[in-house]
């Protein structure tokens, strides 16, 4: 029980790291070349053998949908609001990659120190905390992606 709650509060605190260190990241110029169309996995059927339609739907019928109110939709989004959208999504995905960073510093300390149950915990805890997040936030860019590809041909 020591482990999970141990990690549960660094997955907190790394939540205020990543959102520290995204903003310091965000100033320099290879932020929006390089990290703003960051994409690990881009296979669907890899998302879903991950488990990230169960993810989706424990986000969206829990209270962290809550979370960040700027990735709340409560009204239908205009083609002009995507952009803005999808920029609100690099945010939180980037966070959340740096925040999982912070914590595998943790991790790395407890496997130095061959305390491994506790590193598998903060690992598992981290994977649910800060990379699955990441990946949903991936995987929704590359949705509005597809739309804003769709409305580029038809326009053209």
């Amino acid at each position: 029980m020591y482990y999970l709650s141990f990690s549960l509060s660094i997955a907190c605190i790394s939540w205020l790291v990543g959102i520290i260190v995204n903003s310091v990241v965000s100033k320099a110029p290879f932020y929006k070349a390089r990290l703003y169309h960051l994409n690990f996995i881009s296979n669907e059927k890899v998302n879903r053998l991950l488990g990230l339609g169960m993810f989706k739907w424990l986000i969206l019928h829990s209270f962290f949908k809550y979370l960040n109110p700027k990735l709340s939709i409560h009204k239908r989004i205009s083609v002009s609001e995507l952009g803005d959208y999808r920029l609100e999504m690099t945010k939180a995905e980037l966070n959340h990659l740096f925040a999982f960073a912070f914590m595998a510093i943790f991790i790395g300390i407890k496997i130095f120190q061959q305390h491994y149950l506790f590193a598998v915990t903060m690992l598992l805890v981290n994977i649910l905390m800060n990379l699955f997040p990441s990946l949903l936030q991936q995987q929704n860019k590359r949705r509005i992606d597809q739309y804003l590809h769709i409305l580029k041909q038809r326009s053209s």
